[in-house]
């Protein structure tokens, strides 16, 4: 046994022999035993400091005992409590002997494992929120599009057609696929028709390259075209047969390139934008009109919380000749603008300076202003704004929008002295956005379309003329979209016009004052797709000069277009169309005594690889 558990242990033997010595009763006349046993506890008071010995400590155990054994207890004399005495004598003989075991050596090996369980200390961090109640409904999240797989993807696409009036048809396009570095690609395009009308034929053909490069900073993009179109000069009055006319054939060929350098979109705040295009074209006819145009533009914009400040330009030079002149047409734009834009409002605010040299000089300041205001919130807004800019007359303008006009075209710059307008324009309906705009346009030198005829000499050409002065054009325009679904969607576009001209021999000549495009899209399942459009056009004026002694314009009717098609894919790769042109077959004049083409159907298929 251990050494620390010898003293517990005499503790209790002492304690017990005392108990039981000072439960007896003492004899009369026996005092003396009694000191002997108080003198035998004074000895075993206080151990000695020095540790004893195990041996030391048996033996002192066992010579306490006997000691204590030898003592006599006479209990006679024990007075009762109450005042009596013991009735019954007690003599106690023989004391209690304690036996001690021999010590016992345990023999377990102490766990020096540590299994006290660690406590990570909490640390609490209160949220510093308002409890809201919001029971609303909450909106669904948007559902990810599953990626597209690339065994999927068809980077090249070809469509052939054929139809009636003798229609040729084709397409293809080309690509180098999925790379969001890299983009090249090209594309080739053909239409020609025959009309019932004798010499009354066209074509056009298309083709381009195009490229587009993307780096960490900046985005490098480019392309060249070739367009190449053609048609015969077949238009007379069909009730007035002349006795012979100038059918010549007349075609018109441009090739063209641009570049651009852009600084790709970050959204960091206080961000600095910059982008610069280089464009060039240069145009020709079956005759003698020439064109050579180069425009460098771009704009530098420093963005600072909900402040815009940056400007704007372009150089653009033009030459222009025919048989009659040879032109030196340029100007240079500059746009200097501060713009502010909230949450409610848009504030744009500048000037546009445009200095106009070549074969005439001259400098305007005009107005750029523009303001957008949220009337009602995430659903209409209100705009005004006020602009003004220089018009230069194009070769490749005029003869794309009338491809009947003769040889030296007029040449003449007009001027939008000031462009107002003010509408709403905003979303009404799920899916449904409109936009509605007034306008009043002051426009100086306006171009006018009109027919130069002399039948006489077979002559059926148109030329260009100007209003000298100031003419003002008054109008409305409206706007609708309706998405009613990803299957369905129909937009059109309608304008209203009334011109005021400021030369009274003139009116507003090939200019109607009505007009409305619409079209649908119709996506009726993933393999049938259907598409028409609806053109609907106002009486206009020509002056026709060849009637004699006649002062009274020649009006050219009004008149409606329907067109549509439908394409059906067979496969993921071939796919069927059909496109139909003028519904309902009207001999419809564009301008006098030019009629489009008739009822025509065309079709064929489409295949992508």
């Amino acid at each position: 046994m251990k050494v620390k558990y010898i003293y517990p242990l005499l503790t209790l033997v002492f304690a017990l022999c005392f108990v039981y010595a000072g439960a007896q009763t003492p004899h009369k006349g026996k005092k003396p035993a009694a000191k002997a046993v108080k003198t035998a506890k004074k000895k075993t008071g206080k151990p000695a400091k020095a540790k004893p010995t195990i041996a030391q400590q048996k033996t002192n155990a066992k010579s306490l005992g006997e000691a204590v054994s030898k003592v006599k207890v006479d209990t006679t004399k024990k007075m009762n409590p109450n005042g009596g005495s013991l009735s019954e004598e007690i003599v106690v003989t023989t004391a209690y002997k304690p036996v001690l075991a021999d010590a016992v050596k345990i023999r377990i090996n102490p766990d020096l494992e540590d299994k006290t369980p660690f406590k990570a200390p909490l640390t609490y961090f209160p949220i510093d929120k308002r409890l809201e109640l919001n029971t609303a409904i909450k909106p669904l999240s948007a559902m990810k599009r599953p990626a597209e797989r690339d065994s999927d993807l068809a980077n090249n696409y070809i469509k052939l057609g054929l139809g009636n009036l003798k229609t040729t048809y084709g397409e293809a396009y080309f690509d180098n696929g999925r790379d969001q570095a890299l983009q090249v690609g090209g594309y080739i395009k053909h239409f020609a028709q025959d009309g019932t009308l004798l010499d009354q034929n066209s074509s056009k053909e298309q083709a381009g390259v195009f490229g587009k490069s993307i780096g960490e900073v900046n985005s490098l993009s480019g392309r060249i075209d070739y367009n190449y179109s053609s048609n015969y000069f077949y238009g007379y009055d069909q009730l007035n047969p002349p006795p012979s006319l100038m059918v010549n054939k007349q075609h018109f060929s441009t090739i063209g390139a641009e570049g651009e350098l852009a600084k790709n979109y970050e959204d960091v705040p206080n961000d600095f934008t910059y982008a610069f295009k280089l464009k060039a074209y240069k145009f020709s006819d079956a005759y003698q009109a020439q064109e050579s145009n180069v425009v460098l533009s771009g704009f530098l914009n420093e963005t600072i919380h909900q402040f815009y400040a940056g400007v704007s330009g372009s150089l653009d030079f033009s030459t222009q000749k025919d048989s009659l002149y040879n032109y030196n047409n340029s100007l240079i734009r500059a746009n200097p603008y501060i713009k502010f834009q909230g949450d409610n409002y848009k504030i744009d605010a500048g000037i546009n300076i445009v200095d106009q040299f070549g074969y005439t000089s001259s400098l305007h300041i005009f107005p750029a202003v523009r303001l957008e205001f949220q009337v009602v919130p995430k659903y209409v807004r209100l705009f005004v704004e006020a602009k003004g800019d220089v018009n230069k007359s194009s070769l490749l303008d005029f003869y794309s929008t009338n491809p009947f006009l003769g040889q030296d075209v007029n040449i003449k710059n007009s001027v939008d002295q000031l462009d107002l307008a003010a509408g709403l324009k905003g979303t009404i309906a799920p899916g449904l956005g409109f936009k509605v705009t007034v306008f009043r346009n002051q426009v100086k030198d306006m171009p006018l379309f009109v027919s130069n005829f002399n039948f006489a000499q077979g002559y059926n050409r148109f030329q260009v003329i100007y209003d000298d002065g100031t003419a003002k054009v008054s109008g409305l325009t409206g706007e609708l979209d309706y998405k009613a679904s990803e299957d369905v969607d129909i937009f059109g576009r309608v304008e209203f016009k009334d011109y005021q001209m400021s030369t009274a021999a003139i009116q507003p000549w090939n200019l109607p004052k009505f007009k409305l495009t619409s079209g649908t899209i119709l996506h009726i399942s993933d393999k049938v797709d259907i598409k028409g459009t609806l053109l609907i056009r106002g009486s206009a004026l020509d002056p026709n000069p060849i009637k004699a002694g006649s002062t009274t314009p020649t009006t050219i009717s009004s008149f409606v277009d329907l067109s549509g098609g439908v394409e059906y894919k067979a496969t993921k790769r071939i796919s069927v169309f059909v496109n139909v042109n003028n519904l309902l077959n009207g001999s419809n004049q564009t301008w006098l005594y030019y009629p489009d083409y008739g009822f025509n159907i065309f079709g064929g298929v489409g295949f992508a690889f």
